[in-house]
């Protein structure tokens, strides 16, 4: 059915791939910096996790699914990384409204991120096949940003709580 894409070469999956990831990357610190001059909300705390969700479909195909010990150890990674990103994020009343203090962190973690993930697809390129590393770079990239909104929306809620009782 799709025999043409095997025709292509594997580099120039890697480059096309590394183009979407940079744009993605670009595109996510131009958002965050936009919202960062509005109001926080639970919906916009939680929609990222929710709508990347979605993704997890592509361990349907087996192209894409992980062994068990790459399964833990990318979640275990994300999970830590995830650290980082609640330890700096913090949020702030101004004038009865909650807003999210940029942090300088969340572009070096992602950045490093991107970087990481490049030099990983290059050197591990040829010993795990392309869908099993984007199965663990989705994986590492949800592991990561669903325990660090999640802490977001306790820390909001914990605001939300004290603009009610002022």
């Amino acid at each position: 059915m799709l025999d043409f894409i095997k025709e292509i070469p594997t580099q120039f999956w890697v480059i096309a791939s590394t183009v979407v990831v940079v744009f993605m990357g670009v595109t996510a610190m131009l958002v965050r910096a936009k919202s960062a001059k509005k109001p926080a909300t639970v919906k916009k705390i939680m929609i990222p996790p929710i709508a990347m969700s979605s993704g997890a479909l592509m361990y349907v195909f087996p192209y894409f699914r992980l062994p068990i010990e790459h399964l833990m150890l990318t979640v275990i990674v994300g999970v830590l990384c995830s650290l980082i990103l609640i330890k700096t994020s913090k949020f702030e009343i101004i004038e009865h409204d909650i807003y999210l203090k940029p942090s300088k962190a969340f572009i070096f973690v992602l950045v490093g991120l991107l970087i990481f993930r490049t030099v990983a697809k290059v050197y591990l390129g040829g010993t795990i096949h392309l869908g099993e590393l984007g199965g663990i770079f989705f994986l590492l990239a949800f592991s990561m940003l669903l325990p660090w909104r999640l802490a977001m929306l306790v820390q909001f809620k914990k605001l939300e709580k004290q603009l009610k009782l002022a």
